[in-house]
């Protein structure tokens, strides 16, 4: 070794100390009454197929149960979903009577008469003129109030 390696050389004097922490196992006894391992283990996985019918019933009752909870589950998260917009709707329509979210603007619809025929009613005297007329456009809301007042004061002292 010292020719094929000279630098190690110095190696093949050091002595080897050996460590009283470390020891060397004993060695392993077979028991003589050790069963043998057979050639094949093909035997030991003999499979009971008379479990097979239970466990497929398990497993259809199972899949069963999974899929009645799931549309269940479906059924309830559809109908909360329904209740959380039918309660936003209402609030909605507490806010905006007559508002519906999916019908787009809200356009305003005259519920009541017309001013002008109400004023007609209280003094006989139409202040508003026709409605849409250039004249009734030209008119403020104010101008109205003042003659709706005066219209009842009026009647008032009649």
């Amino acid at each position: 070794m010292t020719q094929e390696h000279p630098q190690y050389a110095a190696a093949n004097v050091v002595p080897l100390i050996k460590s009283p922490s470390l020891r060397v196992p004993k060695p392993v006894e077979m028991p003589e009454d050790m069963y043998p391992l057979p050639s094949s283990i093909a035997e030991y996985f003999a499979y009971p197929f008379t479990l097979e019918p239970h466990v497929v019933t398990l497993e259809s009752a199972r899949q069963s149960t999974v899929a009645a909870h799931a549309t269940r589950r479906e059924s309830y998260l559809e109908t909360r979903e329904q209740d959380k917009v039918k309660r936003k709707k209402e609030a909605l329509r507490r806010v905006a009577p007559g508002f519906e979210p999916d019908s787009g603007p809200m356009v305003p619809r005259r519920i009541g008469e017309p001013v002008s025929k109400r004023t007609d009613e209280l003094g006989g005297i139409n202040v508003g003129g026709v409605p849409g007329s250039a004249e009734h456009q030209a008119r403020s809301v104010m101008d109205d109030l003042v003659d709706q007042l005066a219209a009842m004061t009026s009647n008032n002292i009649k």
